[in-house]
């Protein structure tokens, strides 16, 4: 075990506590009294519907729903907004052409474009896909251009001196220099665009775990409910923790650098 792993560990062990610390007080809570067990019920018995829905395997058709609209959403905006990063990047022209509208379209919070998208695409795949794909778009291309912007111009110079033409600098110089930025950016959208499926989900009701969810709490299957609930945050957590073994084995040499 390496020293920076054994000085994390107390912190680990500290933030796990403080969750289970939580979870202890709602379950004597409940048992007790103090909380409503109708509107939020105990821990233990929230763990023993969650485990049933796993072996059971309700989990898996939802899951997967969610999971295909979001991964064919985030790879599809993701590969777009680096090559439209890398252009706004590379090009002062571009940047200055595109640079307003990114701008104007950035801020805007994604979840108020539903309303518009339900009525030109309906309810379906094509509303859910595009609006996480807006979700993930933008956080991946400012990152991409703030990446490639910042480039070292020595490194650039060097390798116009050893006679690297655009393709080769592109591909030896500037994409590993832009790509620390690029990973944080997709790494910030992947969690926009868990957020963003379900939200659609739910307002659609078409199927998947946002779908669940809501259904659940209109027919007041409390239990239910809060089991999707954990079992979507366990996704999110699992998602986040995939994404970050694709980082270092991607960028090891950049996370290398990092201070502890």
């Amino acid at each position: 075990m390496s020293d920076a792993v054994a000085r994390r560990l107390p912190e680990r062990f500290i933030g796990t506590g403080v969750i289970v610390l939580l979870l202890a007080a709602l379950e004597l809570g409940v048992r007790n009294g103090f909380v409503n067990a109708a509107l939020t019920p105990a821990p233990t018995t929230v763990a023993q519907r969650v485990f049933a829905i796993v072996t059971s395997g309700e989990l898996f058709a939802p899951l997967g729903a969610t999971l295909s609209l979001l991964f064919t959403a985030f790879f599809a905006a993701s590969a777009a907004a680096i090559v439209v990063g890398i252009l706004m990047g590379r090009f002062k022209a571009l940047y200055n052409l595109l640079e307003p509208l990114v701008e104007v379209l950035r801020p805007l919070p994604k979840p108020a474009l539903l309303p518009p998208l339900i009525l030109f695409l309906g309810l379906g795949d094509p509303m859910k896909l595009t609006i996480v794909g807006l979700g993930v778009f933008f956080p991946v291309l400012v990152n991409a251009v703030q990446g490639v912007r910042g480039v070292d111009q020595v490194l650039v110079d060097t390798g116009r001196t050893f006679r690297c033409g655009r393709i080769a600098l592109l591909r030896k110089i500037i994409l590993p220099a832009a790509l620390p930025l690029i990973f944080a950016g997709m790494r910030v959208a992947l969690g926009l665009g868990l957020i963003l499926v379900v939200i659609a989900e739910m307002l659609a009701g078409t199927g998947g775990v946002g779908y669940l969810i809501i259904d659940m709490q209109r027919s007041f299957r409390v239990r239910d409910m809060y089991a999707w609930i954990v079992i979507l945050a366990v996704l999110g957590y699992g998602l986040n923790a995939a994404f970050s073994a694709v980082e270092k084995r991607a960028i090891h040499w950049a996370l290398d650098l990092r201070p502890d």
